[in-house]
Formats: C-alpha cells, structure tokens, sequence
C-alpha cells in the first residue's frame, strides 16, 4: 500500500479507514506471501538487510512488508525516525534524489543504518534513477534502501543487481477470503457467504481492494451479502460477463450487445474493467478451446484499441460482432 503509514486515517464521519486499521504492523501477520516473509524475517534475523526491490500489483503487500521490516528492525517507538518513505509517482525528478534523500542518508541515529522506501520505483524518470544508483553507492553503509514497482522492467538493470529482488504474487483467494472474514468479525458484521466470495472475485488478488469494498459495502446495510458488494464495487457479475460472451458466440448480437449496454450504462462499468473481467473469466467460461481461443485474440485487439484513445463502447460492441459472425 502506498499511503503514508502514520495514525491511522479517518473517514469525514471519524470512522478509522480499515486498510489503515488492520495493516499488518509485523511481518507475520502479513497474509498470503509467506515464503517471501520467510526470507525478509531471515535478513532481519541474521542483521543483514540488503537494499530490496519488490514488485507485484497494488495491494499485494510490497509498502506493508517495508513498514514491517522498519518496525522489527528499530522497534514501534523509534521505526518512523529512521523510515523515509516518498512516492516516486509524485516526486519523481532527479532533485529529490539529489536533495531528499541524500539528505536524510547522510544522518544516522539510533542504529547502524536508516531505511529509504520509494514507492512507485519504476515511475523514476532515467535520469533520476542513475542518481539513485550512485546514492546507494554512495550511502550503502548506513542507508538501506527498499524499493516497490508494479514492473521491475523498467527499474534500471544497476540498481536491480544491487538489490534482493522479491516478486510478490497476487494473493490467494483463500487468504483474501480469510481476512475478510477477520475483519467481518473484529467489526462485528454480518457477511454471508456469497458476500466473501464476491468480495474474493472483485478484489482479484488485491487485499487492499477486497477491504475496502467490505468497509463500503457494510454502510448499505446490516448484512453484507453479494447484491450490496456488486452494487458498491460496480463489478458484473460472473454470470453476467458469460451470459454476454455465450450469447455472442451463439450468434445473437443484439442480445450480448444490450447486456454490454446494461453494464456500461446502469452498472457504471468502464471498458477497461469489462475488458478485464473478460481476460480473467475466460478459461472459467464453459467454452470449447476453439472458442476461448478466438475470444482471447479479440479480447488482446480491443484492448489494444481502447488503450490507444478508440471508444470504449465501440470497441466492446465490435468485439461482440466478431464474435457473433464468427463460424
């Protein structure tokens, strides 16, 4: 997670926001990427913390494993003392390597090396991150540096041989589903079944994502079931994105077309996230390899297409055609 982890934020109401709330304040706790605790507890154990590069998507754990890792390291009085943590999507010029942190690398107190976490490494611009290379040269005897990306491609290869790289995995949905569950009880609310599980599928792997749906979800009503988790996420349905893609592949378009107008219009769904759920959900639908394999080719051209300024819906409707006519 990519907020700063100070006390924790509250909503307009003074309710604490739950990502705040139960982030995880010791490597253990951390849910659903246990082997790479296992080998961030052994650094911490054995005093030898090397500058660590992690990548992974959003809400896999990368800032909370940093956060950790400083209060194991300097203890809960003293960690935010010798933590320094910047969002490179923000402040991404050379200047804040050249001045904030160098400046806050050469100090050192209360232990034998301070921690420097850059969030969003991989939105450096070149040049700053070769500034960053020869300030983790420059300060590798009482700096450690943690650094988090979505993609490790774009993180110069210098500082990639400089740092354990650790790849964090999209979370399993059972331990998706095992905090919410944790959380439901601590906060004392009722969450059926089905709820947890449309949790589960909204939130794809994404522990941040999956808590905040059921915060937004729990203000509906007393009980968090599937329609309220739906309705607060603006995610189709499982069955809706199949029936959409079957009736096409049937060869009625105008039917698959006027869900696809359902959820883009009354849903609230954007095309990227239609596009989305379509990737994901292919090798779930009941469909010959023939068929996943065409839908998959269509799929890669209307995303290229929508992610070069086409039109959404066009795009999607497009798709649809393709795959009507298609013998």
């Amino acid at each position: 997670m990519s907020e700063a982890d100070e006390q924790p934020a509250a909503t307009a109401t003074g309710r604490e926001i739950w990502i705040e709330k139960y982030r995880p304040q010791s490597l253990d706790d951390i849910h659903g990427q246990e082997e790479i605790v296992e080998r961030l507890q052994s650094y911490i154990d054995q005093d030898d913390v090397p500058h660590l590069l992690f990548s992974g998507q959003a809400g896999v754990g990368k800032t909370t494993a940093a956060t950790a890792i400083a209060r194991e390291i300097y203890g809960e009085d003293n960690w935010r003392g010798n933590f320094l943590e910047l969002n490179a999507s923000d402040q991404r010029g050379i200047d804040v390597v050249r001045d904030r942190i160098k400046g806050f690398a050469r100090s050192s107190f209360g232990g034998d090396f301070r921690i420097v976490f850059l969030d969003e490494a991989d939105s450096l611009t070149d040049d700053a991150q070769s500034a960053l290379r020869r300030t983790m040269e420059q300060f590798s005897d009482n700096t450690r540096f943690i650094l988090s990306c979505n993609y490790s491609s774009k993180i110069i290869d210098p500082i990639q041989s400089r740092c354990a790289v650790f790849r964090f995995s999209p979370l399993s949905d059972e331990a998706v589903a095992a905090q919410v569950r944790e959380i439901a009880a601590a906060e004392e609310i009722e969450v059926t079944d089905a709820g947890v599980d449309a949790l589960v599928y909204a939130a794809d792997g994404d522990m941040r994502r999956a808590i905040n749906s059921l915060q937004a979800a729990a203000t509906t009503g007393e009980i968090v079931d599937e329609e309220a988790v739906y309705a607060i996420t603006a995610t189709a349905r499982p069955e809706e994105i199949e029936s959409m893609v079957t009736d096409a592949l049937a060869g009625d378009f105008t039917k698959a077309r006027a869900t696809l107008d359902t959820l883009l219009t009354e849903t609230g769904m954007a095309g990227g996230d239609v596009i989305d759920q379509l990737h994901r959900s292919v090798w779930e639908f009941d469909l010959s390899e023939r068929e996943a394999v065409r839908l998959m080719e269509r799929i890669g051209e209307a995303d290229y297409r929508i992610a070069e300024g086409a039109n959404e819906q066009v795009q999607l409707e497009s798709l649809l055609a393709a795959l009507s006519l298609a013998e």
